[in-house]
């Protein structure tokens, strides 16, 4: 985790060098903060957590509703932010803790026999899983809605459950993925109208779509699929994605060295990003493919090391938890590092511990002090 914090900070330094900016000067601070937080949280008895479970997960829906408040900040239509004591801090990732913290709270509680047998247990925990999810989405938020379902049934496979119940999961998932599809279709053909001046096309497609999804989002599925067709040029939509991978490719084997790097340097990925969702591009074109390779490796070691804590827990709580963390990590690596290689369509979510920022940095050194505590406590009895 030290090393991964060493890395991102070095990164946001080289991705600013060249403006003069001192985000990597915050990003220490924020490192330093979370230290010492992993610390005080990995002492602490993790079944504290437990007791408190629902207060947290108050909390954090509380955060996350005060984002349409007077104390919300707007950005580019979102409203992910809000604004406490001088402090912005971002309500989806505190949420991400206080539902894993809840959910593992409950898991933990109430036994589950079978799906029909454990009917009403399960019907609380979706309750649990939908509250957030659906308060993230509607910022919008998909990046970080998207880990909440992989959290929710990562815990719910550890646990008794039927494999049949997953089998259904899958089902639905392919229905949704069906729906996202004939919707995506059917924004491709509202702009292939639009473009050849259609008076019907005046409306934006997500006024008339049953699908609960904005245009903006659609255009980056689209940008995805069709990058040739809807920016034959380059510099629309899928600007960021083709900067991203001509510094991913041009690091090489070893890279160009550090703050060699001339993608962010100059621009062409633009400083708004380069520090945050596409951290790793910036790594990549410094340290090559024996850079990026390390970076693998150091999380595949930290969520190896978590999977490791939760068989070893001393009890379901603990289990549930570590299991949660893990997946929640390996969900940002994945969708993060995808999209930056264009192998996923863009979406705001960053890598954890690199990425700059301070709201999920400190969620993520709180959660690996809560997987620490479980390791720590696991010959203990309370």
């Amino acid at each position: 985790m030290v090393i991964l914090l060493s890395i991102g900070i070095t990164a946001i330094y080289a991705a600013h060098s060249y403006a003069g900016g001192k985000q990597w000067c915050v990003q220490i601070l924020w490192a330093s903060i979370g230290c010492v937080i992993y610390f005080i949280v990995s002492k602490l008895d993790y079944s504290l957590w437990r007791n408190g479970a629902h207060w947290i997960y108050y909390i954090s829906i509380i955060l996350l509703v005060l984002a349409w408040s007077p104390l919300g900040k707007r950005h580019y239509g979102a409203v992910r932010w809000v604004k406490i004591f001088g402090i912005i801090i971002q309500p989806s990732e505190p949420a991400k803790l206080g539902f894993l913290v809840m959910l593992a709270a409950l898991m933990a509680r109430f036994e589950i026999i079978s799906f029909w047998g454990s009917i009403k247990n399960l019907a609380k925990f979706f309750g649990v899983f939908c509250i957030p999810t659906t308060l993230v989405l509607l910022q919008p938020d998909l990046g970080s809605a998207l880990t909440f379902p992989v959290m929710f049934f990562a815990m719910l496979y550890v646990s008794n459950l039927s494999k049949k119940f997953f089998a259904y999961v899958f089902v639905g998932v392919l229905i949704l993925l069906s729906m996202v599809a004939f919707d995506i279709y059917g924004y491709r053909n509202f702009l292939d109208r639009k473009n050849l001046g259609d008076r019907t096309t005046t409306m934006k497609y997500e006024d008339r779509s049953f699908f609960p999804m904005k245009d903006y989002q659609r255009d980056r599925i689209i940008a995805f699929l069709f990058p040739d067709e809807v920016d034959p040029d380059g510099i629309g939509i899928s600007w960021n994605l083709r900067q991203s991978l001509i510094a991913v490719g041009s690091g090489g084997l070893n890279g160009k060295g550090f703050n060699s790097g001339t993608q962010a340097k100059l621009g062409y990925l633009p400083k708004s990003i380069a520090s945050n969702d596409f951290v790793f591009s910036v790594i990549a074109e410094e340290r090559g493919f024996v850079g990026a390779l390390t970076v693998l490796l150091l999380y595949a070691l930290v969520i190896w090391s978590g999977l490791r804590t939760a068989n070893c827990a001393r009890d379901e709580f603990g289990t549930y938890l570590c299991v949660g963390i893990s997946m929640l990590l390996l969900a940002h690596v994945c969708i993060n590092i995808g999209m930056t290689i264009g192998l996923m369509p863009i979406t705001g979510i960053p890598l954890p511990f690199l990425s700059y920022g301070g709201s999920f940095l400190l969620t993520c050194c709180f959660l690996q002090g809560l997987v620490q505590s479980v390791y720590r406590h696991q010959n203990s009895f309370t």
